[in-house]
């Protein structure tokens, strides 16, 4: 797919702030618990349940925000390379409203949803 010098700039720029927002939050949810504010876990139900919740949330969220700039940072390697645009899976052009929508997409359609599809563990 070809792209406007224009158009490399805006995407890039766009990235970019994807990018420092990954970042900063990744940063923020890999921090150490101050002192003393470490999870106590009572013998009653319900002792550090909500600090527990709290910190499994986090850790999903971090791996969430993980996976978001690891994307970021091969779609930017991608318009370095002249390849944005196009699906690392299959070689095919990514739809422009797919990159509109989602700027980090390296994959099309059917090949993120085979993607999604072999990390999902089976039963």
């Amino acid at each position: 797919m070809a792209i406007s010098p224009d158009d490399v700039q805006a995407v890039r720029r766009a990235l970019e702030e994807r990018r420092e927002h990954f970042s900063e939050r990744v940063e923020l949810l890999g921090r150490a618990p101050e002192a003393g504010a470490s999870v106590g876990y009572g013998k009653r139900i319900g002792d550090g349940t909500t600090e527990a919740i709290s910190r499994l949330t986090d850790i999903g969220v971090g791996r969430s925000l993980e996976t978001g700039l690891e994307r970021v940072t091969r779609a930017l390697a991608k318009l370095d390379e002249g390849t944005y645009g196009m699906c690392d899976g299959c070689g095919a052009d990514i739809p422009r409203e797919r990159l509109a929508a989602m700027p980090e997409s390296v994959f099309c359609v059917a090949c993120a949803a085979a993607a999604a599809d072999a990390s999902v563990p089976r039963r």
